[in-house]
């Protein structure tokens, strides 16, 4: 699944990004920074200390992801700390199960300069926040020429921020079209022919919903994203500093609300993320759905009935002449600024994202590699048979807009474009511009 899941909750409160100060001195930018976010954080209980190395025994390494039900990313840790001769153990610890828990924590914990964290397991919007406060070291030298080498370009992409690696990508993740074969004999291309297969299937009386995530959260701004790059446009320019938008951007949210409003929108849309989509196909009542990976082992379990019919195709275009462009996702594993063992931790890191662990977590937990050369291994072949659909999809993945204020842009996205039946093209678009803008200069309130 993509780690990415937040839902937005609450009031609105002031945006926590200003205006990037391209004139003032990291140092400046960092004091303000971690001062802000260290103030109501003050009573806050840390976690156990990192320890080891002082009698002689390895040094204990921690390292913080997200929770793994599979088992891969505790093998990992376990490989990883045999093969070191001694020298650390890595222990993995398990972040809450939502993105914005897992933020919150990792965030509060770096603000108080703990000094237990050594590994950080990141989603890819973090690196450029996470950098900009100070909060994670480059990667250099040797060990950022291990980290790019042989790794897909749009994943070093989504760990890079000014030019400097601040993290090794762990593992991608991307949307494919997943869909029935004995519904359609032929997947659709784009998104036009996927509502109209949808709506003959309707007429017949026949399982037709197509299911994408249409809720409140990161998910929704995904489905913008990946749309608006699709149409050929950015929601951002390339130096985050202000929206790019545009004609591109009124074509995606055309998309968006005339799905909605189609035979194949899911009644629930409006609460539909990543896990009730894989749940409505695997219960027979869906035709198609836009999802992660994630869903093909959990089909092959859960419905073996429907199994051999699970079919996956690219993820749709927005225009048949153009190819679509689906939001990378995944994990950067990061290492603390305040780590008191950076050097074993960067080894580590490279270790826990090595070619033999990146296999297990693709076999089983459903997790596509960053490694290109992985996707042509037999061994991968078996049972991730849509390899090369992924590599494909990741090749020409777009990346979502990189800028430290990225939690406010993703929120206002997720607002303006909710309910997606409701869009008004022009005016959410010019909407969303102007709230962005005032995001990226503290000004108006985030939703």
């Amino acid at each position: 699944m993509d780690r990415r899941a937040r839902p937005v909750t609450g009031r609105r409160s002031p945006g926590s990004w200003p205006r990037p100060h391209r004139g003032r001195t990291p140092s400046a930018r960092r004091r303000r920074r971690v001062l802000v976010a260290v103030l109501p954080l003050l009573a806050l209980g840390l976690g156990a200390c990192g320890g080891g190395g002082e009698s002689g025994g390895p040094t204990e390494l921690n390292w913080y992801n997200f929770p793994d039900d599979s088992g891969a990313l505790q093998k990992a840790a376990d490989d990883c700390g045999r093969g070191s001769d001694g020298r650390y153990s890595i222990t993995y610890h398990k972040l809450p199960r939502a993105a914005d828990g897992q933020r919150q924590q990792l965030v509060r914990r770096l603000s108080a300069q703990d000094s237990s964290l050594d590994i950080l397991g990141l989603d890819v919007t973090w690196p450029a926040e996470f950098a900009e406060a100070g909060w994670i070291r480059p990667w250099t030298g040797q060990n950022r020429e291990q980290a790019v080498r042989g790794t897909l370009e749009t994943s070093v992409q989504t760990a890079t921020w000014e030019g400097k690696l601040f993290a090794v990508p762990y593992n991608a993740n991307t949307q494919l079209l997943w869909y029935r074969d004995d519904l359609v004999r032929k997947p659709p291309t784009t998104w036009a022919e996927m509502t109209d297969m949808a709506a003959a299937l309707a007429e017949q009386g026949k399982p037709h919903f197509a299911e994408i995530q249409g809720a409140q959260y990161e998910g929704l701004t995904v489905w913008f994203n990946s749309l608006v790059e699709s149409a050929g446009g950015s929601i951002m320019t390339p130096d985050g500093l202000r929206p790019s938008l545009g004609p591109p951007a009124v074509r995606a949210a055309g998309v968006m609300r005339d799905f909605a409003r189609s035979p194949a929108a899911d009644p629930s849309l409006t609460n539909q993320m990543e896990d009730q989509n894989r749940l409505a196909m695997e219960s027979g009542t869906a035709a198609f759905e836009i999802n992660y990976p994630f869903v093909y082992p959990s089909m092959k379990a859960n419905n073996p009935k429907l199994f051999p019919h699970f079919r996956w195709a690219p993820y749709p275009r927005v225009d048949a002449n153009r190819p679509s462009r689906p939001t990378i996702g995944g994990i950067d594993l990061a290492i603390s600024s305040y780590s008191r063992h950076a050097d074993l931790a960067f080894e580590a890191a490279l270790c826990l994202r090595n070619r033999q662990n990146q296999l297990t977590a693709a076999l089983k937990g459903g997790l596509p590699p960053t490694l290109r050369d992985l996707y042509t291994d037999k061994a991968l072949a078996k049972d991730y048979p849509f390899a090369r659909e992924v590599l494909g999809a990741l090749e020409t993945a777009s990346v979502r807009p990189k800028t430290p204020a990225y939690q406010n842009v993703s929120i206002v996205i997720s607002h303006t474009l909710s309910p997606p039946a409701d869009i008004e093209p022009v005016s959410a678009v010019d909407e969303i511009r102007a709230e962005i803008n005032d995001a990226l200069q503290s000004e108006g309130l985030i939703p």
